[in-house]
């Protein structure tokens, strides 16, 4: 079975056609400058990215060069769209709605639509991006894969806020975390990959990228997660604060006359690391600066680490103990020094670090040595996969 797995932005779509069967790549992309100008890149498996200049007006003209690219006659992976079995899209905030993932149709959709609240620039777009494709291809049958649906098994204790009920009651403001696509994949991978029943375990997995967080996943279900409403909560990332006493805003804005948008701006885009380094939210050029003798980058990179350790440490608290702990994403993926600092916070849990084997990058590796008591390793994610799966088990 061939699935197309769609993942839409405002301006932007990520796109991947996997043979279900073997799971390989047939051919993978991304339209950007969606409603400005368009430019379509193509990749098939074995030959080099195409760039194509094209007007992208909407989504759908977007979609229709990504289907016109896959069927063309030099570089094209398959030959006709009716190899197209079925697509597989990304949808940010299922809310309470979707503990799972579901067929789309058009009460799923109306359902959806109804979560466009807790995720005003995500779930629009990825409504826009599915409406494209079921007018491009009525007869394929398609499927909503949530970043919330892994987390929907966290008890009360962990998603409830204190703050008056009738909030969670009246608007479900709670907690309902991301980065769940990825958390589930890398959690059963890394069980898979050690050896462990994921039935009986308890898993830290670590997605830090960009954006970044931490979930405590027992039996293989979430049961905690570091991201809240909305992806702002938790961890110090790439250009989001993360946890901080929300009165620093009030005062801020007051010394800064900035109003609900500009607060909010200031939180998502100007804060994190790069707000910390005053260079950049990429961590190859804060370690660069960190090795100038850059103190900022230094102690945006420390930071960064101290507040991985400090939710890891609780969520071993709220397992009451962890057998293995994944690192996964651009940054756990790619930066050693990350985390070899991350594990010299968790020597008290009997974790000692392989220092040969935390030189890798992006490689399925385990990173700890093998007297450690809990197991470290390192899980390269796989979002579009997961849809992948996720999709098939549905359509078949």
């Amino acid at each position: 079975m061939n699935v197309l797995v769609i993942n839409c932005g405002s301006s932007s779509l990520k796109y991947q056609l996997i043979n279900s069967d073997t799971e390989t790549v047939l051919a993978k992309g991304l339209c950007e400058r969606i409603g400005i100008d368009g430019r379509l890149v193509y990749q098939k498996a074995g030959l080099d990215k195409e760039t194509t200049e094209a007007p992208m007006p909407t989504h759908k003209e977007a979609i229709q060069l990504v289907l016109d690219a896959l069927v063309n006659e030099k570089t094209g992976a398959i030959k006709s769209l009716a190899e197209v079995d079925a697509v597989g899209h990304r949808i940010v905030h299922g809310g309470e709605k979707f503990a799972s993932s579901a067929v789309i149709t058009d009460d799923m959709l109306k359902a959806v639509e109804e979560c466009n609240d807790l995720a005003p620039l995500h779930n629009p777009a990825n409504i826009i991006g599915i409406n494209a494709c079921k007018s491009l291809m009525p007869n394929v049958p398609m499927v909503g894969v949530f970043d919330t649906a892994f987390h929907q098994t966290m008890p009360k204790k962990a998603f409830l806020y204190g703050l008056p009920y009738e909030y969670y009651e009246n608007y479900k403001v709670r907690r309902y975390g991301f980065h769940g696509t990825s958390h589930s994949f890398v959690s059963k991978r890394l069980a898979e990959f050690l050896g462990m029943d994921i039935n009986n375990s308890k898993i830290i997995v670590a997605h830090l990228g960009n954006g970044a967080s931490i979930s405590a996943v027992k039996d293989g279900k979430c049961v905690d997660t570091s991201m809240g409403l909305t992806p702002l909560e938790g961890l110090v990332m790439g250009t989001r604060s993360g946890d901080i006493d929300p009165a620093i805003m009030e005062y801020v804005a007051k010394k800064e006359n900035l109003d609900i948008a500009g607060v909010m701006n200031v939180l998502n885009k100007k804060s994190g690391v790069q707000g910390l380094s005053g260079k950049s939210s990429d961590f190859r050029d804060l370690e660069a600066g960190m090795n100038e003798g850059d103190d900022r980058c230094a102690a945006a990179i420390e930071v960064f680490c101290y507040r991985v350790a400090k939710y890891i440490g609780s969520y071993v608290a709220a397992l009451n103990g962890v057998d293995a702990i994944a690192f996964t994403a651009g940054i756990g993926e790619n930066a050693g020094i990350v985390r070899e600092k991350v594990m010299g916070y968790l020597e008290y849990l009997g974790i000692s670090l392989d220092k040969e084997a935390n030189k890798s990058h992006g490689e399925e590796i385990v990173i700890s040595t093998p007297d450690s008591k809990v197991k470290v390793a390192v899980i390269p994610t796989n979002e579009e996969l997961a849809i992948c799966r996720e999709t098939v088990a549905l359509v078949k």
